[in-house]
């Protein structure tokens, strides 16, 4: 049971205070409610751009890292198509020091040319090394295209094109920036040593004067439900074939979510899974071969997703891979299967849970999705999931006219 206490500021910054005394460190992790599924069709990136002008000095800290590694702190910070987390590690007598370099940057980025040059230079560098130029780089963008028409879940969180990037205006990031990076859209938890009553006056000193921002009205347009199957072939100079499906989910906060991410490790979840079994080992069709879900507060997408033996046609690939999914609709799975995968979604959390930084960061994530609270009972979503919902999940996801396929083909 992780323990904590909530309160929130007048500007509507929400501070979770997670007490652990066996630690001499304390973290702090700020989680912003700005992903890339809030940004506009003709201008994607910004989020993530965004991750990288939080580094570039703010309004009254020129360095943001200097003062940090000073005080013998470390930091890092991610943006996915749903939200953007920053977090500090920090000795326990140093955290005022990370109240200090956090407030500031919320209270207002040091906006520059110079600054946005600076970073749209490395997220461009970034886009084309790791997407551009690796092969099979760009199957994401492909398939997040095919499988997504009206959702911005249909663009990378890098971007949807270089171009967006090289043209951002100053204008346009501090609009950004105003918008969505305000106290009244933050989740700030402080875990470790540290108690409620000592935050609480630090987030009051450093946090409390900072406007709340505009009330946030997300309005994204939801995705409508896939009536016909979709396909796509592309040849591309890279190794091997590779093959993609994936088909639409409920949301994080559906209870189909946890029958689909038990669903996932059942089929795909290492050397023991289903395909893999089958696929590899025995039929020796796929090098490799996983299936995954992207975990998005929207609903998502599950996709098998692997690299073919050479030689081996893909047709021939993908209707093993349906004889597969056609056994997991026909017949229930025995109850060890299904206790097998349980049994590794509780090591994983509990293991997860062995990290102060992890401990912050699901206590943040969890809030956003509605109450800190969900970390405690988590475990039993999965525990109640029966044989009868993974079969009846199955048959409901794996429809052909919900996927959408893409085949990646090497040039021969």
């Amino acid at each position: 049971m992780i323990q904590f206490d909530k309160f929130t500021l007048a500007n509507g910054l929400r501070v979770i205070v997670h007490q652990d005394k066996a630690t001499p460190t304390v973290v702090m992790n700020i989680l912003y409610d700005v992903g890339a599924r809030d940004e506009v069709p003709h201008q994607t990136g910004f989020a993530h751009l965004f991750e990288h002008l939080m580094f570039g000095g703010s309004v009254n800290i020129p360095e943001y890292d200097e003062p940090l590694q000073l005080a013998g702190g470390e930091n890092n910070a991610y943006t996915t198509n749903d939200l953007t987390n920053y977090y500090i590690q920090i000795p326990k007598e140093n955290i005022e020091t990370a109240f200090w370099l956090e407030s500031d940057r919320m209270l207002s980025l040091a906006f520059s040319e110079k600054s946005l040059e600076v970073q749209r230079k490395v997220v461009c560098e970034e886009f084309k090394e790791h997407y551009l130029e690796k092969p099979y780089g760009d199957a994401w963008f492909k398939m997040r295209e095919l499988a997504y028409k009206q959702h911005p879940y249909r663009w990378m969180t890098i971007g949807k094109e270089l171009s967006h990037i090289e043209n951002a205006q100053l204008e346009d990031v501090k609009r950004f920036f105003f918008k969505h990076y305000r106290p009244s859209n933050a989740v700030m938890v402080v875990a470790g040593n540290i108690t409620t009553e000592a935050v609480k006056a630090l987030s009051e000193k450093w946090f409390g004067d900072i406007p709340a921002g505009d009330p946030k009205n997300r309005e994204v347009p939801a995705e409508l439900p896939q009536t016909e199957a979709r396909r796509e072939t592309v040849t591309a100079d890279v190794p091997l074939d590779a093959f993609y499906k994936c088909w639409h989910i409920g949301g994080r906060l559906s209870p189909e979510y946890y029958v689909a991410d038990l669903l996932t490790d059942i089929l795909g979840g290492g050397e023991s899974s289903r395909l893999f079994e089958k696929l590899v080992k025995e039929l020796q069709l796929f090098v490799n071969i996983q299936c995954y879900h992207m975990g998005s507060i929207d609903p998502g997408i599950i996709c098998i997703e692997g690299k073919l033996v050479k030689g081996v046609d893909m047709k021939t690939a993908e209707a093993a891979i349906e004889k597969i999914l056609q056994h997991l609709k026909e017949a229930p799975i025995m109850e060890t299967e299904l206790q097998k995968v349980k049994n590794k979604t509780e090591s994983m959390m509990a293991f997860e849970d062995m990290s102060l930084l992890n401990r912050a960061n699901s206590l943040a994530f969890y809030e956003l999705l509605g109450d800190a609270g969900m970390m405690n009972t988590e475990l039993d979503r999965y525990s109640a999931v029966t044989t009868q919902d993974i079969q009846a999940t199955a048959q409901k996801i794996f429809r052909e006219e919900n996927s959408s396929t893409l085949y990646y083909q090497a040039k021969h």
